[in-house]
């Protein structure tokens, strides 16, 4: 039984998914969230396993929801998902802790997949493309460099900052200025 909690702002959206997952076995949708406020109170009621989060939220940067999900203890995986999930967010997503990316237009099987997948602590991540990696390279200042390769190739937060030598604190600082740097804007009306 996978316990899952569904972060959207579009009461549709949140409907239709709870109804498609309540109709799959094993997925269990506990409840839904359509905010930062929300999703605080969601997850101290719940304590789901998987969290579906909209990358873009009114008010709330997903990403940064998405750090603080994976501070928890224990942490719930967290699937980004966006209408605009294409090889821009990757690297982002990555950074941010996700352990997935799926784009909402992806058919209700692959989501199923995905959220079976990020509940088993597999990573569900798109390929990043080398141009990208490039640009990306270009954006972050010279001692961030290490940070990105050592979290695209997937080694936990904590190990990172561990052979980095970094405080927790200072480790923070150093995603939260990356994550800025690479930010991806998205339509308001996504």
């Amino acid at each position: 039984m996978i316990r899952l909690l569904i972060v959207d702002d579009h009461p549709a959206m949140r409907a239709g998914l709870t109804a498609v997952l309540r109709a799959e076995p094993g997925l269990v949708p506990l409840a839904t969230a359509s905010s930062a406020e929300d999703l605080d109170m969601a997850i101290q009621r719940t304590a789901p396993d998987v969290v579906l989060l909209d990358y873009h939220l009114p008010g709330a940067d997903g990403l940064r929801l998405c750090r603080r999900l994976k501070r928890l203890a224990p942490a719930p995986a967290v699937l980004l998902y966006s209408a605009y999930a294409d090889s821009s967010l990757v690297i982002p997503a990555v950074l941010a802790g996700a352990d997935g990316l799926l784009n909402k237009s992806a058919p209700a099987p692959e989501l199923f997949d995905a959220l079976r997948s990020v509940a088993r602590g597999e990573r569900v991540i798109p390929p990043i493309p080398r141009e990208l990696l490039a640009g990306a390279s270009e954006q972050l200042a010279a001692e961030q460099l290490p940070v990105l390769a050592m979290m695209i190739d997937g080694t936990p937060p904590a190990e990172v900052a561990e052979t980095l030598r970094l405080s927790p604190g200072a480790f923070s600082r150093t995603l939260d200025d990356m994550l800025d740097r690479l930010r991806v804007e998205v339509p308001s009306a996504a």
